[in-house]
């Protein structure tokens, strides 16, 4: 029981501080949107049209937005607020403002397209009236009731692609900062141990019938528990707010749990190692952000040389990364992602044995 209300003030005193909160809720979720954003989403592209979008409504592909004039238009494309813009005003040749991204060159193929299109549309109802006498709307129907012979296309595709049809910018950012932010909190709100320390709160508990071991398993228990807190503000939110997949749920909550007994491990033996409250925040963003990037979360191991992707898997941030990689892109299982569970696992085990170490050394000097 004294082990449970040890790790409860851990997680209060956490909770407590607004500028954890910061870091601990909104920080990670910021980032999962900006990434998302940058790399894109799987939201509709919108089309700015001044003048006569044509046939583009219809077009499922795209949104159409219209303005009222270039100049906002021209606005809307410069501040994101439209991928593309189309000026097509009766008497004047059309023109396309794109933005220079996937999505601005993705819409400038399909306006180019559905333009096309509809020239050799007009073109062929002209042909028709002139050689019928029909109207141009008559002519127009005749063109549109002739069948062609479709085309048939066959497409082959070479090797595997590096994320799977309906992978999203969300998808992609949303496990990398689940594990940075899990391990770097962990690591920051280790301060709190050094408070503890500091004051004599612990010694002062061992004044009382309170063995080593139960305060030490306490402050274990509190810094796995802040893990946990950070893995699942990060999983929920960006599965409620962004639509993000998690891939598996079995396989997903366990390397969630087995990342957090990492992080929490890593959290106990670095306030058992420092003395001051501004070394472990020094050392905690310098590991926790060190780490992330050697262990693919600022870019995906994928793009590794095989001397940087063994060092990434030297580290528990490599095999966290590979084992949502592995379920959120290869379509894995619980199954799948046990290795992964066994080495960050080991990784855990070690952190602890060296953090209850270290600290049963410092409380009972």
């Amino acid at each position: 029981m004294k082990v449970l209300s040890i790790g409860w003030i851990n997680v209060r005193r956490a909770l407590r501080d607004r500028t954890g909160l910061f870091f601990l809720v909104a920080l990670p979720l910021m980032l999962v949107f900006i990434i998302g954003a940058a790399f894109g989403s799987a939201g509709t592209p919108v089309l700015g049209v001044v003048g006569d979008a044509g046939v583009l409504r219809a077009e499922s592909a795209l949104r159409v937005r219209d303005f009222s004039d270039e100049s906002a238009l021209r606005a809307a494309v410069e501040h994101g607020e439209a991928s593309a813009g189309l000026i097509r005003v009766a008497g004047d040749t059309p023109r396309l403002l794109v933005r220079p991204d996937r999505t601005g060159q993705q819409l400038r193929m399909l306006v180019t397209t559905a333009l096309t299109q509809e020239a050799n549309r007009l073109a062929a109802g002209e042909f028709v009236a002139s050689h019928t006498g029909l109207d141009t709307a008559a002519a127009l129907s005749v063109v549109d009731s002739t069948s062609v012979e479709p085309v048939e296309v066959r497409t082959t595709t070479a090797g595997e692609a590096l994320f799977p049809e309906g992978f999203s910018g969300f998808d992609l950012g949303a496990a990398s900062q689940l594990i940075v932010f899990t391990f770097l909190n962990s690591l920051t709100t280790a301060a709190a141990l050094v408070e503890t320390r500091a004051f004599g709160v612990t010694r002062r508990m061992l004044a009382t019938p309170t063995p080593a071991r139960v305060i030490i398993a306490g402050e274990a228990l509190g810094r796995v528990a802040i893990a946990l807190l950070q893995g699942l503000i990060v999983v929920v939110g960006s599965a409620l707010l962004f639509g993000v997949r998690w891939g598996d749920p079995l396989g997903a909550a366990a390397l969630l749990c087995a990342f957090a007994l990492v992080s929490g491990g890593a959290g106990l033996l670095l306030g058992a190692m420092c003395r001051t409250q501004q070394q472990t925040t020094g050392a905690g963003i310098l590991l926790g952000l060190g780490l992330a990037a050697l262990g693919g979360c600022m870019v995906p191991i994928e793009f590794f040389s095989s001397t940087l992707r063994t060092v990434a898997f030297a580290t528990p941030h490599g095999w966290a990364n590979d084992g949502f990689t592995a379920l959120t892109r290869r379509g894995g299982d619980l199954l799948t992602v046990a290795p992964h569970l066994g080495v960050l696992l080991g990784f855990a085990a070690v952190l602890f044995a060296l953090g209850s170490w270290r600290l049963r050394r410092a409380v009972t000097a």
